[in-house]
């Protein structure tokens, strides 16, 4: 459904002020890498007794990564999918990616499709500018591409039905990206960590303190997001942070506000009442890929969705009929706020 990659950057950054913040003990203390990478910022802190993870490694994991699933870079796997007649061998990332991205397409009735790109690239968020709008006409001929039934993974061989089908997985990528690094984490025996990608997020264990991490979550400002400020603080033993948002990534056209979310069913950028979508689940892969179908939804619908996915909480931040901004979660959200 969506092209993302500009995320709640402030989100991060309370989660960092509060890592920075910890008081060391028994020779541990905490540890911070950052960097530039898959288009945006990362950074990553842990807590052990040595500097025992290098900026080169996790550098190293991402480019891996993007040599996979990147649209952006023409020698990549994806890449080279999508150019292809009917399909290829995938390697682990696109596989664990397009099985994820399947299942959340079917839980969200088709809001969510990785075949969305060449709607992505008519609307102008692809890797190639456009002059102009899509018409009615150039859309009814995309659309002939769309949809994840056109795509079937055999075993490690990823098949498409028509040449014409292409993957953008943008709106998920970023996210397993994130579980990528946290499982790296883990198997070098940290146990308390903060994993976090342009904004999308996986935190473990607690601080030699005794706390938990605590995330800080955007909220409505003067009914403005031109400056959105930190709204909440969240408290989280473990688990994944994500957030979808129209307000971040858009363009202007005429008095048209074009947004870089689009509806897979209708070829068309959502238009509706949600401004952002905040997720929290047990990885990030699961909260990325259900933020921005969430975003597709009323609001109404979307609290309708999580009540059906009690695995998942969520927050959201929506404009009243009347056009100012409110915002509400489930109660499990609620739970975790200080």
């Amino acid at each position: 459904m969506s092209h993302i990659s500009i995320r709640n950057v402030a989100l991060c950054l309370a989660c960092l002020l509060a890592l920075y913040g910890a008081t060391p003990g028994l020779g541990i203390k905490p540890y911070h890498i950052s960097g530039y990478a898959q288009g945006t910022t990362y950074h990553v802190t842990y807590y052990a007794t040595d500097s025992i993870i290098t900026k080169a490694a996790i550098e190293n994991l991402l480019a891996e990564i993007d040599s996979s699933l990147s649209i952006y870079k023409p020698y990549s796997l994806i890449s080279r999918f999508n150019e292809s007649q009917s399909g290829l061998i995938a390697d682990k990332y696109l596989q664990a990616v397009t099985k994820k991205s399947l299942e959340v397409y079917k839980e969200t009735g088709g809001i969510f499709d990785i075949t969305v790109y060449p709607l992505v690239r008519a609307w102008g968020f692809g890797t190639k500018k456009v002059t102009g709008l899509p018409d009615s006409t150039t859309i009814s001929a995309l659309m002939q591409c769309i949809g994840s039934g056109k795509i079937h993974l055999n075993a490690n061989h990823l098949i498409k039905d028509d040449p014409c089908v292409k993957l953008d997985v943008n709106g998920i990528a970023q996210g397993y990206s994130v579980d990528v690094l946290a499982l790296f984490l883990e198997k070098k025996g940290i146990r308390c960590y903060m994993a976090e990608i342009g904004g999308e997020l996986r935190v473990k264990g607690k601080k030699p303190d005794g706390t938990y991490m605590k995330v800080g979550i955007e909220g409505p400002a003067d009914n403005s997001f031109d400056a959105p400020v930190i709204e909440r603080i969240m408290t989280l033993k473990k688990g994944a942070i994500t957030t979808a948002g129209n307000y971040r990534k858009y363009y202007q056209n005429g008095n048209k506000r074009i947004s870089h979310l689009l509806d897979a069913r209708t070829g068309y950028p959502i238009q509706n009442e949600m401004i952002s979508v905040t997720i929290v689940a047990k990885d990030a892969i699961t909260a990325d890929g259900y933020d921005s179908p969430l975003m597709g939804m009323h609001i109404n619908e979307a609290l309708a969705f999580m009540k059906r996915h009690k695995d998942m909480q969520a927050y959201f931040i929506y404009h009243r009929p009347d056009g100012s901004v409110a915002d509400t979660a489930t109660k499990g959200f609620y739970k975790l706020l200080q």
